[in-house]
């Protein structure tokens, strides 16, 4: 059986038909802007897809050290033993440079026959902080510098060359460092720095033996040669 339409009815059926009809207007506008869109980057030539890549450093922040430099080649006894001086005394525990890079940079400089590197190794675990002290100071951001006051050739060092009896490679001196050594660093959350004498005696080889010069053996710390 057929019931007969009403005026509600065919109002609805209108606004239903009307909505459609709206939105295919609409899709159809959006579909022919992107192909306009597609048909201009086109026509502009190729462009550089790859995606740009910017650094930013934070500002105020200075970049962390990750490495030591090597010391310069020199032919001149007291500039090599004032940058092994240096190179000994200098050092920071809020640096990613480990205790074992401090002794692999001065190893390079060391005796090129190997003969006196395993003496030198021990000298220098006398000067450097132990690995377990090293791991503590640097929970206070501890680092360490040398100034250095004075160069000169200990008196007893020619003795010394006699009681060598011509064992000694030309070239072959001693030069004892007087300076001293600073400390800075947090405690409990204040900058504290403290500064001590030190003098030790540092034994090298140059020329006529080799066109650079070499480090060979240290004095005990505090303990130069007289």
């Amino acid at each position: 059986m057929l019931y007969p339409t009403s005026s509600y009815d065919l109002r609805r059926r209108r606004l239903i038909v009307a909505g459609m009809a709206t939105a295919l207007l609409l899709i159809a506008f959006v579909t022919h802007a992107v192909l306009v869109h597609r048909s201009h980057s086109s026509n502009t030539g190729p462009t550089d897809t790859k995606p740009r890549i910017v650094e930013l450093t934070p500002i105020g922040t200075e970049p962390v050290v990750t490495e030591l430099s090597a010391l310069r080649p020199t032919s001149d006894p007291e500039t090599f033993v004032r940058q092994v001086a240096e190179a000994i005394f200098g050092w920071d525990t809020a640096t990613l440079v480990t205790r074992t890079d401090h002794i692999e940079q001065l190893v390079t400089v060391a005796d090129p026959t190997g003969e006196s590197t395993p003496g030198l190794i021990s000298d220098l675990d006398n000067y450097l902080p132990t690995q377990d002290a090293w791991v503590e100071l640097a929970a206070y951001e501890t680092r360490q510098w040398l100034t250095i006051d004075s160069v000169s050739t200990p008196s007893k060092w020619a003795d010394a060359e006699a009681q060598a009896g011509g064992k000694l490679l030309p070239g072959t001196t001693a030069l004892t460092i007087s300076g001293t050594r600073h400390r800075s660093g947090v405690w409990e959350r204040e900058p504290v720095a403290s500064a001590h004498a030190v003098a030790f005696t540092v034994f090298i080889v140059c020329g006529p033996s080799y066109p650079e010069c070499h480090l060979l053996r240290l004095s005990l710390i505090d303990k130069p040669l007289d």
